[in-house]
């Protein structure tokens, strides 16, 4: 229950005082959209922990938790849940990509695609695109839709969400009206996503990462060399829930967030695994493609140097 009373509520209670100050200036509101962002990302933590059934002992009080989180994180608990444990289940299979994970491919890959893929894949793994633009799509848009794999009863629970994410969104624009709605609410879910997706990136996209193809690839090396343990400041870590001793997790995901750094700091085996620094972590946005060569993550400027012409070239040159 702690970890509610440091997450859920105190998102709550600044919304809410987000709410009393907007008509008395704008200004005295949005500065108060930062630490709720940082609220928001523990809700979502919470929200994580349930789809796990490590948050609580009971399993009913995960899925009801679960489901009441869903409506403050836009995102419907029960196809989330399915996708994440897919994500689990295959996290550095190079065969098993495509659900859960960043999009990435193989230098072989990409080079066999069209100037117009290739472009897209280019854009897809931008910076910008994927902390500025993505969190609009993979907080506030992608949970929408229904995903092509959905059964019947995955659709219904989406579609239930969104209208009950709609429901309360209506109800507060009645109240307060949609510029309060659109400046309240939004900041906090931009800042939020963009931490989000930037702290699920540098868990799995480093160098010297763990990949392999099916027949090679196991569980436990991929939860121990490709996942991070990424090193926060304290009050980063408390504010994303300890999320970065990702080795752990993925390892044991039945450990909820508040019981992660005990687990490392007692079990030698979750020592010797790859470390980041927040510098380390900001620094692997430049990783691209995964070479399998090497087996490495390497950017665009060293798959060009890899390219058949490039070591046509070279052979020609010697």
């Amino acid at each position: 229950m702690l970890d509610l009373a440091t997450s859920v509520v105190p998102y709550l209670i600044l919304t809410a005082a987000m709410y009393i100050l907007f008509p008395i200036s704008i200004w005295l509101a949005l500065p108060l959209a930062i630490p709720a962002a940082g609220f928001l990302l523990r809700t979502f933590i919470v929200f994580h922990d349930c789809s796990h059934g490590s948050f609580f002992p009971n399993r009913t009080a995960n899925k009801l938790t679960g489901i009441c989180c869903a409506l403050l994180v836009y995102t419907p608990f029960h196809s989330w849940r399915h996708e994440h444990a897919v994500h689990h289940a295959t996290a550095g299979d190079l065969d098993e990509r495509g659900m859960g994970d960043v999009d990435t491919l193989t230098v072989a890959e990409y080079q066999a695609r069209s100037p117009l893929r290739k472009l897209e894949y280019r854009l897809l793994r931008n910076p910008f695109v994927m902390l500025v633009i993505g969190p609009l799509w993979a907080l506030l848009l992608e949970p929408r839709l229904v995903p092509a794999w959905a059964r019947k009863r995955f659709w219904r629970v989406i579609i239930a969400t969104d209208v009950a994410i709609v429901a309360c969104l209506t109800g507060l624009y009645l109240i307060a009206g949609w510029q309060a709605v659109l400046l309240i609410q939004l900041p906090p879910a931009m800042i939020a996503g963009a931490v989000g997706i930037w702290l699920f990136y540098v868990q799995h996209q480093f160098e010297g990462v763990y990949w392999q193809r099916h027949d090679s690839w196991s569980y436990a090396d991929s939860a121990l060399r490709g996942s991070s343990h990424l090193k926060l400041p304290k009050i980063l870590q408390f504010f994303t829930g300890n999320i970065g001793l990702h080795h752990v997790h993925h390892m044991s995901p039945r450990i909820p967030n508040y019981n992660l750094q005990r687990a490392h700091d007692e079990n030698p085996v979750f020592h010797d695994v790859p470390t980041l620094t927040l510098w380390d972590g900001i620094r692997a946005l430049r990783l691209k493609l995964y070479d399998e060569t090497s087996g490495t993550l390497v950017g665009f400027a060293a798959a060009r140097r890899t390219s058949p012409h490039a070591a046509r070239s070279a052979s020609a040159s010697g």
